[in-house]
């Protein structure tokens, strides 16, 4: 049997889901438009050509997001995002009431250079990455760009049993062919209800055996929480081909 979604006594503002905009924006900002109390939390890979602030103007002030894998594909995209105006809108590591609910975030994907639930943790936390390399390759004194957007076990460990409604992921839980159970199990940890994930560019929606239901978001779609498709994008971008 499905949990029910928490709510606070006092009504809850409308949680729009934005699955990897891979640069297209227009269809969150004809949600904002017509929406005024809308509010957003976008899923990763968003491959900014501008900062996040300037491609969702009519959003900016009710978005929140994680990052995804290709937001360190390029320093210009990671800037974009993480030195934005909205850098402390995200969600990672965090739990965050939004619209009434606890939402929690887990951006970035497993690597197995890192941490890959397949093959072990190589590397828990970035600090003890940082000591096995060289400083040559540090990147503005800590982590490679590229990782950036990966998972860390220490990150993991950290929201682990912390109060949430909602889990936010880039990766896809077990219920997904390419999915995880360690975010089954974190889930379950946290209490959650709702796992939202981008990543595979998939609409669906399913169920874990333990109850917690999931929503994966389509390509530039945006959904609510129940599932249905508000907004879809006008075109499929180029750099929306690989995941």
């Amino acid at each position: 049997m499905s949990r029910k979604l928490r709510q606070f006594v006092r009504p809850s503002s409308r949680v729009y889901f934005a699955g990897d905009p891979h640069g297209q924006f227009q269809q969150i900002e004809a949600v904002a438009r017509r929406d005024a109390g809308a509010l957003f939390v976008l899923l990763g890979d968003h491959d900014l050509s501008v900062p996040l602030e300037q491609a969702i103007p009519s959003a900016a002030a009710s978005t929140w997001w994680i990052h995804g894998n290709h937001d360190a594909d390029r320093v210009a995209y990671h800037d974009r995002l993480f030195r934005s105006a909205l850098a402390d809108r995200c969600l990672h590591g965090r739990v965050i009431e939004i619209g009434g609910y606890r939402i929690t975030g887990l951006g970035g994907v497993f690597r197995e250079r890192i941490w890959h639930p397949d093959t072990g943790v190589r590397f828990a936390s970035p600090p003890e990455y940082l000591r096995a390399i060289p400083p040559r390759d540090h990147w503005r004194g800590g982590l490679p760009v590229r990782h950036r957007a990966s998972i860390w076990w220490s990150d993991y460990e950290a929201l682990w049993g912390r109060p949430a409604d909602i889990l936010v992921t880039h990766e896809a839980p077990s219920c997904h062919r390419h999915g995880f159970t360690v975010l089954d199990d974190l889930a379950e940890s946290m209490g959650v209800s709702l796992i939202v994930h981008g990543h595979h560019h998939e609409t669906y929606r399913a169920e874990l055996v333990s109850g917690i239901t999931v929503q994966g978001v389509g390509l530039a779609e945006v959904v609510t929480l129940d599932g249905e498709v508000v907004a879809r994008p006008h075109r499929q971008s180029a750099g929306a081909k690989s995941k």
